[in-house]
Order: structure tokens, then C-alpha cells, then sequence
């Protein structure tokens, strides 16, 4: 058991790092060294935020209204969140498509200097008296944890007024932490503390949590539901498109794992503190070897290991055929990288599947997992460049420009605009995971390379925001220590 509370900041762990600009055999060094120390960005072009990853966390639960005390422009980035959860909803065979019910204060200038709880409280029940939610999710932001409006103190007041009404106040200030991954980590523990309450309930033994993000698409969540219920469990899948019902079920469940282990892996932390629920700590199942790893994670949990070696036997004789067409597509081509830390560390494993060669990798943070990745990573291909930034395309496009590679992987606009092929592993419309995700994945990826006219035609007609001089400095220069 803890010894003591995690405060939802994930700087409080020792020897993550949130701005370096090094190669994977460095880093690696100096992390095991102890070398690595907190640098910073003497200029930044943007970051983003966690009380975005709070919203888009909780987003698509049903019966629920979120309200942002903040300004307009804090939810401008929600529309990802809320275009991934109109498209999750296509999916899912739903005809009567809708978005999620995003209620904003709009703190202004004279919020700012009168406080702006009024606003909030009268925000509140709009919401509730409007929609009649289960839930009312209540986001903090910089600007009012600034001010220091009591949002604590107003959900509860409000509890009693509308008592049909869960409160759920959400402490997701930006200014709170860099890495923008606290933002799920703000969420959950609000979802423990006003939602599960540490409350005993009885034990259902099939049942496992399986938390996932807003960006896994239907077509992953199948996938990972099939490969569960091959080895006995019966899924609770939260938070994406949940409920209160399934919300307070976390407890009744025999154990948890994440598609996403930057996701849930400080809440799998505290629901077995709080619950006596075991989890499976492993990575994100993209390509052969992640998704083995995954599975033979959860199943050890489960006691079914047995079983799941003849599944992954099985599978591996079903797509190791359709794996090497693949590679003969895409064997020797040249890829950069960039996607959260899960994500991209995994989409960087799952290129040695297809014979491709790792030129450069951007990713947010750098921990104690990160290190087990590169240590992998180091040993399939040869140095590479590693940038960890929080969303700083000036540093990106100046290492694309420098690495020229036959193919980017992410998001991928800023690499579109230089003419290379892209593809987006951070996509919750199509299927990247699992053993069939991998397929699909890899077809992707050659398809775009097979056919690269659109991002070179849009190269041609469009200019990036950089002088030409920019492309001769080191990408690197603004970060300092």
C-alpha cells in the first residue's frame, strides 16, 4: 500500500523529464547515470494542457454534462475529443449522432479581478436544469485556480440543491503540471473520491476494468473485448462511451489493464490500494511484439497464462504470413516518430515488424518505462535522434527537414505540409492495435508511401511559419538546463 497520497501531479515521481533533445543511446546512458535533469524551453510554441486530457477522458459519458470554469478558449482543443466521440458513435450503429454537452463560464477580465463563483454557480444550473444529467462534471482551469474560485465548495452547495445530481469537481489547473498527462490522472482520482468513495462491492470474478482513451477507435476496442473474452473475461469498458452504472462497477471487477498505460496506470495504482483490484502494468498493444507483451500481462493477472501462450501461438500462425507481404512493401524505409509516451514508443516497436528503420522520435515525457522502451529500441535499430516535447512543431519540422524520412508516423499535419507520407497512429476512426489493428496499420502506412501525391502537391502550395534560416539551426537550442 501507498504511504502516502499521489497528489495528481506526475512530476512528484522522481526522474521524469519533459524537454530534452538527445539520441536513444545518450539517453539511455545518461538516464541509467542519473545524468537526466529537468530542463526547460527557453522558448515554447504551445503546450498542451491537462484539463483538455480531463475533458476528453470523461467526455462521451452518457447522462453527463461537463462545465469549464474558465475562458472560452480553454476548450477550443475539446473539438478533437468531440469529433472522435461523433465518429465513435457512427461506429457504434447510434443514427441519432450528438455532441457532448460542454457548458464554458467564460471567465473575463472582470471575473478575474471579482472572482467568478457567481458565474459558475449559475453556469451549473443552466446545465442541470437544461439536460437533468446523472453526472455534472465541474473543470477547474488556470484562470480560475488562479482567482482561487471554490469549485470544491460549490458542487457540494449544489449537491443538495439538485440532489438527483452527482457533483464531480475536477482539479485539472494547467499550471499544475507540463506533463499534460495529469489531466487523466485529475479525472480519475475526482471519479474516486466523489463517484467510488472507496466503497466495498461484491467481487464479479469474470470481470476485468479495461480503461481506454478517447483516441481508440471501436474498430480496438473489438479487438481487445476478443482477445479478453478468448482467456475467460467479461470486459468493463470505461470510461470511453460509459455510464455511471459501468463508472461505479470498477470495484466489482477481478482486475484491470489499460490499452493505454500513460492512461490508467496511476488509477490501476490506486484502485488496487483503495480495492484490492491487481493490474497489469505493460504497454500499449501496437505490433507483434507490444501486443503480446499485453496479453501475456493481463492473462498473468487472470492466472492464465497456460492458456494464453496456445492463443498467442495461434495468432502469431495467422498473421505472420500477411506480416511478411508486408514487410516486403516496407522493409528498409526510413520513419519518424511522434505521439504520446505510449503511443509512439509502441508504433516504434511495431516498425521493426515490418522492416523499417527508426530515424527520429518525439514523445512528451521520459520515465523509468520510457527506459525500458529505448533499451529495446537501441537494440533493433541504429542511433537515433529523441525529442521530448510537449506539441513544439518549430523543433519537429526542423528535424524532418534535417532526417528527410520515407515516412512520418503521428499527427501528422506539420509533416504533411513538407511533402512527406504520413500516417496517423493517434486516429480513433481505424484499427492500430492488436493483431488485426497490425495489419491494418501496415497497410496503411504502405499505402501512403505507395501514394504520396497528395502531401507533396500540398507542399507545393503551402509555407510553413519558419524562416529558411530556421532549418540550419540546431533543433535544439532552445532547450537549456
Amino acid at each position: 500500500m501507498a504511504s502516502k497520497q499521489y497528489s495528481g501531479v506526475r512530476e512528484s515521481h522522481p526522474g521524469r523529464v519533459n524537454d530534452l533533445g538527445t539520441t536513444g543511446r545518450e539517453v539511455k546512458e545518461n538516464y541509467e547515470k542519473g545524468c537526466l535533469k529537468r530542463a526547460d524551453r527557453t522558448f515554447a510554441q504551445g503546450l498542451q494542457c491537462q484539463q483538455i486530457n480531463s475533458m476528453a477522458a470523461l467526455m462521451s459519458l452518457e447522462d453527463s454534462v461537463f462545465i469549464s470554469h474558465s475562458p472560452q478558449g480553454c476548450v477550443g482543443c475539446a473539438i478533437m475529443a468531440v469529433d472522435m466521440y461523433r465518429v465513435g458513435q457512427a461506429h457504434r450503429g447510434i443514427k441519432n449522432i450528438k455532441n457532448p454537452r460542454i457548458i464554458v463560464t467564460n471567465i473575463d477580465q472582470k471575473s478575474v479581478v471579482f472572482g467568478g463563483e457567481n458565474k459558475l454557480r449559475e453556469a451549473v444550473k443552466k446545465a442541470v436544469d437544461r439536460y437533468n444529467p446523472k453526472i455534472a462534471f465541474i473543470y477547474a482551469s488556470c484562470a480560475s485556480g488562479i482567482i482561487g474560485d471554490d469549485i470544491d465548495a460549490i458542487a457540494a452547495d449544489l449537491g443538495y440543491e439538485y440532489p438527483d445530481t452527482l457533483m464531480v469537481p475536477i482539479h485539472c489547473e494547467g499550471f499544475k503540471s507540463k506533463i499534460c498527462a495529469s489531466g487523466f490522472d485529475a479525472a480519475f482520482i475526482a471519479i474516486n473520491k466523489y463517484i467510488l468513495k472507496k466503497e466495498k462491492v461484491p467481487k464479479e470474478d469474470d470481470l476485468v476494468n479495461l480503461f481506454a482513451p478517447t483516441t481508440v477507435s471501436y474498430a480496438d476496442q473489438k479487438e481487445m473485448e476478443r482477445m479478453l473474452s478468448l482467456i475467460g473475461a467479461r470486459v468493463n469498458y470505461i470510461p470511453f462511451y460509459s455510464s455511471l452504472d459501468k463508472i461505479k462497477k470498477i470495484p466489482a471487477a477481478k482486475a484491470s489493464t489499460s490499452i493505454c498505460k500513460v492512461f490508467a496506470d496511476e488509477f490501476m495504482k490506486t484502485l488496487w490500494e483503495d480495492y484490492g483490484i491487481p493490474y497489469s502494468h505493460t504497454v500499449m498493444p501496437i505490433g507483434i511484439r507490444n501486443t503480446d507483451i499485453w496479453y501475456r500481462g493481463i492473462a498473468k493477472v487472470l492466472g492464465k497464462e497456460a492458456e494464453v501462450e496456445e492463443i498467442i501461438k495461434k495468432e502469431h500462425e495467422r498473421i505472420e504470413p500477411l506480416v511478411q507481404k508486408l514487410r516486403e512493401r516496407l522493409s528498409g524505409k526510413r520513419v519518424f516518430i511522434c505521439g504520446g509516451t505510449g503511443r509512439s514508443f509502441a508504433a516504434a516497436a511495431l516498425i521493426d515488424d515490418f522492416g523499417m528503420e527508426l530515424v527520429g522520435l518525439e514523445t512528451p515525457t521520459y520515465d523509468e518505462d520510457a527506459q525500458v522502451d529505448i533499451e529495446y529500441l537501441n537494440g533493433i535499430h541504429k542511433d537515433f535522434v529523441v525529442d521530448i516535447a510537449n506539441m513544439q512543431p518549430f523543433e519537429q519540422v526542423n528535424l524532418i527537414k534535417r532526417l528527410q524520412p520515407d515516412a512520418f508516423i503521428g499527427v501528422p499535419e506539420w509533416a504533411a505540409k513538407l511533402g512527406i507520407p504520413t500516417t496517423h497512429v493517434l486516429d480513433g476512426k481505424r484499427p492500430t492495435m492488436g493483431y488485426d489493428g497490425l495489419l491494418f496499420l501496415g497497410n496503411k502506412i504502405a499505402d501512403q508511401l505507395q501514394n504520396p501525391g497528395f502531401n507533396k502537391k500540398l507542399a507545393e502550395h503551402v509555407r510553413l511559419p519558419y524562416k529558411d534560416s530556421w532549418y540550419e539551426e540546431d533543433p535544439f537550442k532552445y532547450i537549456t538546463r
